[in-house]
């Protein structure tokens, strides 16, 4: 294991990086217990067994996801992270070019005790809806 710091700024770093290489144990790892995600629309998934599964499944669904930060903002046990989240839609496994989507992203997570305790996503879905409407 790679060491990572506990600031919230070092320990989101690692989460973003498990993200970029879809790394779902070490996102497991990274996770306090009583994690918390919630999505850009505001539902709320607790717990690392379901984040789990739906690192997992979105990872399946798009297999290249990444997300690419230009600016932190750190206020320890906070950092507000802002970037572009990108990735190419796939039903079958096999990435088509006209299925890649990106959009901008905030990302505020909270850390503690070196942990993630909750990772909030704001980010435009609209892109990737529409190649799930109308992609391969």
């Amino acid at each position: 294991m790679e060491s990572i710091g506990n600031t919230a700024e070092t320990v989101s770093q690692a989460f973003i990086r498990a993200i970029n290489r879809q790394d779902v144990d070490r996102l497991v790892e990274l996770m306090s217990p009583t994690h918390r995600f919630i999505d850009s629309l505001g539902k709320i998934i607790e717990g690392r067994d379901k984040m789990r599964e739906g690192w997992a499944a979105y990872f399946r669904m798009v297999p290249d996801y990444a997300v690419a930060i230009e600016e932190f903002y750190p206020s320890d046990p906070v950092v507000v992270m802002l970037g572009m989240a990108s990735g190419t839609y796939t039903r079958n496994g096999k990435l088509h070019p006209e299925n890649r989507w990106q959009t901008p992203v905030a990302i505020r997570a909270l850390v503690e005790d070196g942990l993630v305790a909750e990772w909030r996503v704001y980010a435009d879905n609209e892109p990737i809806r529409k190649v799930m409407a109308t992609g391969k």
